[in-house]
This record gives structure tokens, C-alpha cells and sequence, in this order.
């Protein structure tokens, strides 16, 4: 009788602990890893950004393209500014263990976590919005 209640206990106990990693599997990713990976699919254009801004730099002048060559620029390096201001701000409301190894958020870093989901994706928006400008404005030449 005590093996038949250690097998049942035992098989209980496993069985809910695969349904518990089960149910963490099937989840998909955190808002954390969402969050991380709209980041990691811009900071890659931050390159090709600071590019642009050196091609448009040089067609500045005071003719109407001139302008829009300037305003292209403008956008660039403010897309730019708010990539590194985005970073710094989200480096300083969350530690490495919170942003890589899903340590549990306090109830005020999972309000935080939500603002800083609608700020990068804007984030995201601006930097490929003036990306696409400056390069049709390029191809204009």
C-alpha cells in the first residue's frame, strides 16, 4: 500500500511539473523578449543610418533641394538621438537579469516594461520612416 501511494504521489508530482514546463514553453516569447527583439531588428540600421546622414550632409545647401536634403538629415540624426536616449532610459528601469534571464518584474517595472513597449516600437516607426525617406529622396538625384 505505501508503494501505490509513493508511485501515485510521484506520478502526480511529475506530471505537474511537465504540465508547468509545458505551459512555458507554449507561451511563445515574453513581452520582455518582444520588447528586446523590436530593438535588436532596428540597431542593425543604425549603421546604415549614420551613413545616410554623411550622403546628405554633402548636398545640404540653400536650394530647394538643398532643404530637403537637410530636413532628410534632420530626421536621421533625430532617429538616431532617440535610439541612444531609448537605450539609456531602458538600461537604467531594468537590470541584465530582467532584460536576459526573465527575472520577475515588481508591479512598477511591468508598467515600465509596457511604456517601453509602445516607446520602441515609435522608436521603430521613426527610425525606418526616415530611413525610407532619405533614401527616396536619394534616388530623386
Amino acid at each position: 500500500m505505501k508503494k501505490i501511494k509513493l508511485i501515485f504521489i510521484l506520478t502526480t508530482v511529475f506530471a505537474f511539473i511537465s504540465c508547468k514546463q509545458e505551459k512555458k514553453t507554449q507561451e511563445g516569447p515574453t513581452q520582455m523578449e518582444q520588447v528586446m527583439a523590436i530593438h535588436d531588428e532596428v540597431m542593425p540600421k543604425m549603421g546604415k543610418l549614420g551613413k545616410m546622414v554623411g550622403e546628405l550632409k554633402s548636398k545640404v545647401d540653400t536650394t530647394e533641394m538643398g532643404q530637403k536634403y537637410q530636413v532628410a538629415m534632420k530626421d536621421l540624426q533625430e532617429a538616431n538621438m532617440a535610439m541612444m536616449d531609448w537605450m539609456r532610459n531602458f538600461g537604467d528601469r531594468f537590470d541584465s537579469e530582467e532584460i536576459l534571464d526573465g527575472k520577475e518584474l515588481t508591479e512598477q517595472k511591468q508598467i515600465w516594461l509596457d511604456e517601453e513597449e509602445v516607446k520602441v516600437k515609435a522608436l521603430r516607426d521613426q527610425i525606418n520612416q526616415s530611413l525610407e525617406k532619405a533614401e527616396a529622396l536619394l534616388k530623386e538625384e
